[in-house]
């Protein structure tokens, strides 16, 4: 089988092209209103997005990682948690997962995950819970739904709040429960390259806590409840009102685009077959859990002949992430001689199949062809 073009491992201007003429009117829409921050459309997306997920509370903000942080910072704020407090980390995630719990003055304490799955189980969180040990964040990591009841059993046993970093999973469920409403917030992501993305950079917070949702929506305003009266010393965190309103114009079509990322997701597992590949969480015949697949991603030890390989016949694969955040220059400091083994052999072995809504069956039988033929 060939292909005349080659495969972008994400093509974002295909993707973007399916909501034309709208997208394209609404921000002219925009352009012309003369409104550009605190608007209608940031306000009407904040309420959109919280009944999509099923919160209460929406606060729409500059970007992912300053929604985790936000949350952190409301919480030391209001008393619940105090400096060099714990918080329970995935040690396979992105470098933001970290930061935002360092840059808040707390401990992140890094659990090896499990195979095939990538996630966290009860069993390594149970273990890593100390008397300081406050709050937990559950990355739901490559658009896999990581919730689990006996998770939040455990941490409510505790006192332990869970904190949801869903930048990777919007849309995904925990029987009728969106992820993003499963803890106590959620930290979510609209990164162009997300499943809802925008045409820039933005996030938002999601939560049933009023006073919570307060405290973060003051913080991101300077520390401001009051207009030009300074409550907290925050920061600048706005959603803009372009990508408000390009958000608005996907997110009807999020389920949609998921399901069919889920199509994707499915004949990978059930389609490659190469004994030097070793496929992620397969299948889950009692859909207790639906994921969202914001990547697929394997485990390859010989990653780079791999990728070689596959970029001689026009596929792009791409590295979800080369490095874990332990052993990161700038985290030196915080885990001197730390060793997590298994984590080091997913950040060293992973690599990541394109998956997209825009992807096309053709593309598909000819990416999972050439890797079986490897």
């Amino acid at each position: 089988m060939t292909l005349k073009n080659s495969i972008e491992f994400l093509d974002l201007k295909a993707i973007n092209n399916r909501f034309e003429p709208q997208l394209s009117q609404t921000i002219l829409d925009v352009v012309q209103s003369g409104r550009y921050l605190k608007g209608e459309q940031t306000a009407g997306f904040e309420k959109e997005f919280a009944a999509y997920i099923g919160t209460r509370h929406c606060i729409g903000l500059g970007n992912g990682t300053n929604a985790l942080e936000i949350i952190f910072r409301a919480y030391l704020e209001l008393g619940i948690l105090k400096k060099n407090d714990e918080v329970l980390v995935p040690a396979n995630t992105f470098f933001a997962s970290f930061l935002a719990v360092i840059n808040q003055g707390l401990v992140p304490v890094p659990i090896e995950p499990n195979l095939p799955t990538f996630l966290l189980k009860t069993t390594g969180i149970a273990k890593a819970i100390s008397p300081r040990t406050k709050a937990m964040v559950m990355v739901h990591l490559y658009g896999r739904n990581a919730y689990h009841e006996n998770i939040h059993a455990l941490l409510k046993a505790n006192g332990i709040l869970l904190i949801e970093d869903n930048a990777q999973a919007v849309g995904s469920r925990y029987l009728d429960k969106k992820s993003g409403s499963l803890g106590d917030a959620a930290a979510h992501s609209f990164y162009p390259a997300k499943n809802l993305g925008a045409m820039g950079d933005a996030g938002a917070i999601t939560t049933d806590q009023d006073q919570l949702a307060e405290t973060c929506r003051a913080l991101a305003n300077y520390g401001s409840i009051t207009s030009y009266e300074y409550q907290y010393a925050g920061t600048n965190s706005k959603m803009d009102e372009i990508q408000a309103a390009i958000l608005r114009v996907k997110l009807p079509y999020l389920d949609e685009d998921n399901a069919r990322r889920n199509q994707i997701a499915l004949k990978y597992l059930t389609q490659i077959k190469h004994p030097k590949i070793q496929l992620p969480l397969p299948a889950n015949p009692l859909q207790t859990l639906q994921h969202t697949w914001h990547l697929f991603t394997v485990l390859v030890a010989d990653r780079q002949n791999l990728m070689n390989y596959l970029k001689k016949f026009g596929v792009e694969a791409a590295i979800h992430y080369p490095t874990p955040p332990h052993q990161q220059p700038a985290f030196k400091a915080s885990f001197p001689g730390k060793a997590l083994p298994l984590t080091e052999r997913i950040h060293r072995e992973t690599l990541s199949l394109p998956l997209n809504q825009a992807l096309t069956e053709k593309e598909l039988a000819f990416i999972i062809d050439h890797i079986n033929h490897w």
